[in-house]
């Protein structure tokens, strides 16, 4: 027998060989890894909608400045595109588990016993052709010895019948070879098609995903970055309010009913000193008397009978109750005679019972001013 049927039978057992030694334990490997994927890619989506919550918080946070507003809700934005992009993801790569990795593990525990099969039956069947033909062999050397010195025709037809019978197992030999090499080397194919074919489709879903997701996050991009072009623009909203804050107001103290009285009462017209006419600030008089100093120091409110009637404005107020407060530090009023002197510990008599453009107006008890 000739030695090219023989290399062909060591071709096809050797690609038996390699599907079940080095392709089904690949794909075993592979769907181990697929899984591994999936998880990290899962991981990844969850901890990228954890991350993106945080940015739409912080977008909550900048909605509510006035001049932050239209970035807090271009974060806000962002941060929904994207999570709705990592959703795309995790659909993804649920097809990518149930077409894939599934697949190719339902694929492997059946293509295992499968090949082991086929790969037994075709080297029994090689085997018992190569008896037959190794059996008419001997037989031929075995009549072809007796046959030696003799010339009957009797060895002559035996031996003519022995060369047909090995002829044409011989031919059988080949054609199962033949045949038997071309199953392996397609079933190999098959194979790696059905590895091709998936990952194929895997590439398209993933492809789909990134057209999808490239889409979402281009769409508005351009209106997004035009909000952070320039961070010194201010909104026309809050240049009106500052414009509106740095206008000089004109402060015109208010008489209340108690002082109205006094003047019908009293000979003189007295009226509280006039607030200075420069642009209205908080004085640390006001931030002293505010409502809250006011409760942390120690103040009281008595009617009139209790208090000595002066010739001052507070003389005015002895039908009413007036607020008695403690200073808790000094205070010069320089050359201003607008601003009222004290040291820490006077008393002084409020005239107003709430602030007026930032001021209050009150009478020092000891001195009478």
């Amino acid at each position: 027998m000739s030695r090219i049927p023989e290399d062909v039978n060591k071709l096809t057992e050797s690609t038996y060989k390699n599907v079940m030694e080095q392709f089904n334990p690949g794909l075993r490997n592979l769907v181990n890894l697929g899984k591994s994927y999936e998880k990290a890619v899962m991981a990844m989506t969850f901890a990228g909608k954890v991350y993106f919550d945080a940015v739409s918080k912080i977008g909550e946070n900048a909605a509510v400045s006035p001049v932050s507003r239209e970035l807090g809700v271009v974060l806000m934005e962002i941060s929904e595109v994207h999570k709705k992009a990592q959703l795309e993801l995790e659909e993804t790569f649920k097809r990518f588990h149930r077409e894939l990795i599934t697949e190719l593990e339902r694929k492997t525990d059946m293509d295992i016993k499968y090949m082991n099969a086929t790969f037994k039956r075709y080297q029994s069947e090689h085997k018992l052709k190569q008896d037959f033909l190794d059996k008419s062999q001997a037989d031929l050397k075995k009549l072809r010895r007796k046959s030696q010195g003799k010339h009957s025709s009797k060895y002559e037809i035996k031996e003519n019948e022995c060369v047909e019978t090995i002829s044409s197992r011989q031919t059988d030999m080949q054609r199962f070879i033949a045949e038997g090499c071309k199953e392996a080397l397609l079933e190999e194919k098959r194979r790696f098609c059905f590895l091709v074919e998936k990952h194929c489709a895997f590439t398209y879903q993933l492809t789909a995903f990134h057209d999808k997701a490239k889409e979402m996050l281009t769409v508005t991009l351009p209106s997004w970055q035009d909000k952070c072009t320039d961070a010194s623009r201010v909104p026309d909203t809050v240049i009106t309010m500052i414009e509106g804050l740095q206008t000089p107001m004109s402060v015109i103290p208010e008489y209340s009913p108690t002082l109205e009285h006094s003047d019908r009462t009293n000979s003189g017209s007295i009226v509280p000193p006039p607030a200075p006419s420069l642009k209205a600030h908080t004085s640390p008089l006001a931030s002293m008397f505010s409502q809250d100093l006011i409760t942390a120091t120690k103040y009281i409110s008595l009617d009139g009978n209790g208090l000595s009637r002066s010739e001052s404005v507070s003389s005015g107020m002895d039908m009413a109750k007036k607020t008695r407060v403690q200073t808790i530090f000094p205070h010069t009023a320089g050359n201003n005679e607008t601003l009222l002197g004290f040291e820490d510990g006077d008393i002084i008599t409020l005239l107003i019972q709430e602030e007026r453009d930032g001021w209050l107006y009150g009478e020092l008890e000891h001195t009478g001013q």
